[in-house]
């Protein structure tokens, strides 16, 4: 089973910070116990920007498993045609296309997103697979 990890978990449990530190970190934990963690460029890049450097970002995403896996040209075209969909139905700006790019990787190229946001994530990529670690 390959796990789809998004920034907000990562950085739950890298902070380790209430409220969903312990709570992230458990259900990562899980996740990786049945199969593979994974991260896009997108949440890759989200992460990176809280460490100085990337050997730092790199060693601690190794120690959790979590692994690269850049976004297919099907996943991005998923994630534009996704985005189109939430504009032409008036959805304001505060959603961009590195966050349709989060779910249309999930939804192409892993078999669940582990996400805080499952409201956002269902609503646009409704066969997804989504665990919320607030839920579990």
């Amino acid at each position: 089973m390959i796990t789809a990890v998004d920034t907000s978990v990562l950085l739950d449990v890298l902070g380790g910070a209430e409220p969903h530190g312990r709570a992230s970190l458990e259900a990562l934990l899980r996740c990786l116990d049945q199969g593979a963690l994974v991260a896009c460029e997108i949440v890759w890049a989200e992460t990176a920007g809280w460490f100085d450097t990337q050997e730092g970002m790199q060693s601690a995403l190794d120690r959790l498993g979590v692994r690269f896996l850049p976004t297919t040209a099907e996943a991005a075209a998923a994630a534009g045609a996704a985005s189109r969909t939430y504009r032409a139905g008036g959805g304001p700006r505060q959603r961009l296309v590195p966050d349709f790019l989060v779910g249309a990787h999930a939804s192409h190229q892993a078999d669940r997103l582990l996400t805080r946001d499952r409201g956002f994530f269902r609503r646009y990529f409704e066969s997804l697979v989504i665990v919320d670690p607030t839920r579990t």
